[in-house]
């Protein structure tokens, strides 16, 4: 059950990472309640709230379960950090298509 916590601490993070960077930048991104749902856009300030909450979900799985010390828990954590960047990079890649 720990390296699927860990799995999924990765994901989080992985998707943490392009809503706070555009955030960051001032851009608009896409966001689960943007509108129209799934192509739309939200706000620099929306993106940066919903990156920061998928860090602090990431940060709070990662803190409770490296706590146990499990072994090779960082394959999972990359794991699911990999997955998820493979996964974002499809999805925006296809909707990026002008």
């Amino acid at each position: 059950m720990a390296y699927l916590g860990l799995f999924f601490a990765g994901m989080f993070l992985c998707n943490a990472l392009p809503h706070l960077l555009k955030g960051l930048q001032g851009e608009s991104f896409y966001t689960p309640w943007a509108q129209p749902r799934g192509v739309g856009k939200s706000s620099a300030l929306e993106n940066v709230l919903w990156g920061c909450a998928n860090l602090l979900v990431a940060t709070f799985l990662i803190d409770r379960i490296f706590l146990k010390n499990v072994p090779h828990g960082m394959v999972a954590l990359a794991a699911g950090f990999i997955l998820g960047a493979v996964a974002l990079a499809s999805i925006f890649s296809k909707r990026n298509v002008a």
